[in-house]
């Protein structure tokens, strides 16, 4: 009769092939919960009836924007940029406009940047950094009656035509 020396529980493999999987998913269920309650999601909303009046209040400023027949050209030269604002119906003559540039998915890139007048039609700003990507962007007028909006990808060569979408 041979005696056979049994090893410790630390040794034997089928209990490492037999733990090592809930230990794994166990893990990875703490990580992904931690990581879950430690960041916001800001694309998610809470009050539903709040965002649909506000999307009622938004085709309302497009159709206004739509009705004045209003058109805009951006032109981006370095930090400056140009914008040319025109109406079929010749209401232009703000004090000042203000473009939202809003990033597709990160909220705290958002930036507002306001235009104020130089000439007939002609707006003028200046922007506090440089720019990169894509952006969605909406130009409405300081009493917020209006707006033009779009898409763009930034630094742009060529000059961006915005005009009202009829509805």
């Amino acid at each position: 009769m041979s005696e056979d020396t049994v090893k410790p529980w630390y040794r034997q493999p089928w209990f490492w092939f037999l733990t090592i999987f809930p230990l794994a998913s166990i893990t990875y269920c703490a990580i992904a919960i931690t990581i879950a309650m430690n960041t916001e999601n800001s694309m998610v909303t809470d009050d539903y009836s709040k965002e649909g009046r506000g999307i009622n209040m938004e085709i309302a400023r497009d159709q206004k924007a739509s009705d004045l027949g209003l058109q805009a050209n951006l032109s981006f030269s370095d930090r400056n940029i140009k914008l040319v604002l025109d109406s079929h119906s010749g209401q232009t003559d703000y004090p000042y406009l203000i473009l939202n540039l809003f990033h597709p998915t990160i909220a705290d890139k958002d930036r507002t940047i306001q235009f104020t007048r130089t000439g007939q039609d002609t707006y003028r700003a200046t922007m506090n950094q440089d720019i990169k990507g894509r952006w969605y962007f909406d130009l409405r007028s300081p009493d917020n009656d209006w707006r033009l909006k779009g898409e763009t990808s930034l630094p742009s060569d060529t000059a961006i035509q915005v005009g009202a979408v009829n509805r």
